[in-house]
């Protein structure tokens, strides 16, 4: 399949290894436009034998998804068709996680920098996940917006870390750094920010080196947990939230304030409450 042609991603190949690279200025927003060629990539991967291991990073230092992009809702094409082409019982944005966490190669996400929202989504969705100690750090922001997670975050958190921590990460809408990621296991591992590079690639050609079948094989005796009910709650919950008034004003006085620019995105959560409180 073809690996280039994309306006928010980017591949390389080496080996059985693909690296993606997400590069959707200033801040790697997940738009319309990304999740959809996330979907077109991931779904041409699945028949591609020779690719043993997919690995997912940021182009932007500082970020690796923001969040799904504040103003999503007025990419109203663009979100229809995903939302139509969106396997059954699923939303476009639980469709993303869903995808990559049922791809036949093993995918890994490599986070140097802050995943927020559907960004943090997106990490847990993976089936493996390194971050730096000193930069990176995950957040589900979306209580501080007037919403709950949306795009499979309640789910996955559920799964990886606990009822009692799922409620924190959800409810303070805190970003948190790598080595308490890593405590609570919603990564895997927190490495030095000067060895992520080198300590990812060696686990993924390690992975790709081994024999044909293995990875298959893994794969299947280790299944991801099908979340098909707690998706639909999650839908409900987020969509019963995400057009009120009060998250409007919220969502509108965030951008107003300087959510999706690089600074405003530094300390999005004091942004939040900030906004909250000029609205209390």
């Amino acid at each position: 399949m073809p690996l280039d042609g994309f306006t928010t991603l980017r591949t390389d190949l080496d080996g059985g290894v693909l690296t993606i690279t997400l590069d959707n200025p200033p801040v790697n927003a997940l738009s319309a436009i990304m999740m959809r060629e996330l979907r077109d990539l991931l779904t041409g991967l699945r028949s591609e034998a020779t690719v043993k291991v997919i690995v997912v990073q940021s182009g932007i230092p500082e970020f690796f998804i923001a969040h799904v992009d504040i103003n999503i809702l007025e990419q109203a094409d663009a979100l229809a068709e995903l939302t139509a082409s969106a396997p059954a019982g699923l939303n476009a944005f639980q469709s993303v996680g869903e995808l990559l966490r049922s791809q036949p190669q093993v995918t890994i996400v490599k986070l140097a920098g802050t995943a927020r929202g559907g960004g943090a989504e997106f990490v847990a969705a993976a089936d493996l996940s390194f971050a730096a100690v000193e930069t990176a750090g995950l957040g589900q922001i979306e209580a501080l917006m007037g919403i709950t997670p949306g795009g499979g975050g309640t789910q996955y958190l559920l799964e990886k870390v606990g009822r009692n921590r799922a409620l924190e990460l959800v409810l303070t809408g805190d970003r948190i750094d790598a080595t308490t990621a890593a405590a609570y296991g919603w990564i895997n591992r927190a490495v030095p920010a000067a060895d992520l590079d080198a300590f990812v690639h060696q686990v993924a050609h390690r992975i790709a080196a081994l024999a044909d079948g293995v990875v298959a094989a893994a794969k299947r005796a280790l299944p991801p947990q099908d979340h098909a009910a707690g998706f639909l709650t999650e839908h409900e919950a987020w969509a019963g939230l995400v057009e009120r008034p009060v998250t409007q004003h919220l969502m509108a006085g965030a951008v107003q304030g300087g959510a999706q620019t690089i600074e405003g995105e530094r300390d999005l959560e004091g942004l939040l409450r900030s906004v909250a409180a000029q609205q209390a």
